[in-house]
């Protein structure tokens, strides 16, 4: 029995639940089938984040499983390069992390104390609104975003 990847795959051919993780990695579902993981656009967050070089985007968009969000994924940047995607997190799992990763999900949605206080109250790893987390592998920042459905 295989591993088969189940997150989200755009493609014109119907892959769905058909490619395994070690075809993804090795670019070969990107060559065989136009397969792509991330938007392209979305590594930097459509210009929120810094831009990385075309490589990296290459690297993340075709040959990186990606991960489930309520909307169209996002992939943090920082320091040139494509961040580490550490999963998703709720309040629970924000509180048990450093206070660096709640503020870079704070500081990303721009709401005022008060508006924050009740979001961040209903962030949830499971449903509502969720936080993605990454950490810069070159400088350990926290970045990430938030969403709902």
């Amino acid at each position: 029995m295989g591993w088969i990847y189940v997150g989200p795959t755009y493609s014109e051919a119907d892959i769905d639940e058909q490619i395994c993780p070690w075809c993804i990695a090795d670019g070969s579902a990107h060559r065989l089938f136009g397969a792509e993981f991330v938007d392209p656009p979305g590594v930097g967050g459509y210009g929120d984040w810094e831009t990385a070089p075309t490589s990296v985007v290459d690297e993340i968009c075709f040959c990186t499983p990606s991960f489930n969000g309520w909307q169209q994924e996002r992939w943090f940047t920082h320091c040139g390069d494509a961040a580490i995607f550490l999963g998703c997190a709720g309040k629970q799992e924000l509180e048990k992390l450093d206070r660096a990763a709640y503020a870079a999900i704070k500081s990303e949605f721009g709401y005022d104390d008060e508006e924050w206080e009740r979001y961040f109250n209903r962030l949830d790893i499971n449903c509502g609104p969720t936080a993605y987390l990454f950490r810069c592998r070159h400088c350990g920042a926290w970045g990430g975003y938030s969403d709902c459905g």
